[in-house]
């Protein structure tokens, strides 16, 4: 019974990490640095860090206990002093679990005062911090010997690129969020989809390139056929065909919505039914990157095909 719910509170963490490291990020090199259209001028950014900063800390305390009662074998025992310190000293989860709600701690005394430029880079610093422990919860840690460093390395990489790909669609989301007609906002929403364009594909490149070392460990070229025999290989596989559907509507909005949204503002028209093309694409992204945190959380609690 508990089993199912360490994997939604994995996903919670998950998506809180992400939104307090990508969406800070996406405030800093895509918003105006200050007036209106910044981030601390809109509202919602430090509403919605606020949140994923509290979903962080319950949830990583509340995923800490519950693990801990698994491995006691009952919830009773896993809430013991002895149980838990045996968790805290003798397994890597319990101090990343630790620098986790402490990270997430700290961003919401920053997030509590007037916010700024400076929020913004110690919230994404923070949720960097805490989506790299995460590494140290999964099978990137697992990896013994000379290459451990490297599938550890690939592993801490491949979390923050897809965080800062998923803040990035959270934040879209929200600037898009049904509004009065701005010519203004508007433009600063055009921008930010632009300038994310090349930052988008670089991101694109280390979660493809970290998935391949990821996935030499995981999976290995002598057990591929794994991925069609085993419930590894099956969500494995599962979560590429979701990321291949990403990429599709990331390069509709890149070059077909986008540019229709500029190209009604450089002519004076109403931009009504190029955000909400936009609002469609981003909601169906948002929801698929949803899906594949679930998958990884998922996949953190299996065995890994190499395993087999």
């Amino acid at each position: 019974m508990l089993e199912p719910a360490v994997i939604v509170l994995r996903l919670l963490e998950f998506a809180g990490a992400m939104i307090l490291f990508g969406s800070s990020l996406f405030l800093l090199y895509a918003l105006p640095q200050d007036g209106a259209g910044s981030g601390a001028e809109l509202g919602w950014p430090q509403k919605a860090l606020v949140w994923a900063a509290g979903v962080v800390l319950a949830a990583s305390v509340v995923g800490l206990l519950a693990h801990t009662s698994i491995l006691a074998g009952s919830i009773r025992e896993g809430m013991t002093a002895s149980s838990l310190s045996a968790v805290m000293t003798t397994m890597s989860m319990g101090p990343s679990t630790l620098i986790r709600a402490g990270a997430a701690a700290l961003a919401l005394v920053a997030l509590a005062r007037r916010v700024s430029r400076t929020t913004w880079w110690l919230c994404a610093g923070l949720g960097a911090v805490i989506s790299a422990s995460f590494a140290w919860m999964g099978h990137g840690a697992a990896t013994e010997g000379a290459l451990g460093l490297l599938h550890l390395s690939a592993d801490i990489l491949h979390t923050l690129a897809a965080g800062a790909w998923i803040g990035a669609l959270v934040a879209f989301f929200l600037l898009l969020r049904p509004r009065a007609p701005s010519v203004m906002l508007d433009g600063v929403l055009h921008n930010a989809l632009h300038d994310f364009s090349g930052v988008g594909t670089g991101l694109v490149a280390v979660i493809v390139a970290t998935g391949l070392v990821n996935s030499w460990f995981l999976v290995g070229p002598a057990r591929i056929s794994g991925l069609w025999t085993t419930p590894y290989g099956q969500l494995l596989s599962l979560k590429l065909v979701l990321f291949v559907s990403m990429l599709a509507l990331a390069a509709a909005n890149r070059f077909r919505l986008t540019p229709a949204l500029g190209a009604a503002i450089d002519g004076g028209q109403a931009s009504d039914h190029a955000l909400d093309a936009l609002r469609r694409s981003l909601l169906f992204e948002t929801a698929l990157s949803i899906l594949v945190l679930g998958l990884v959380a998922w996949l953190g609690t299996l065995a890994p095909v190499s395993a087999g």
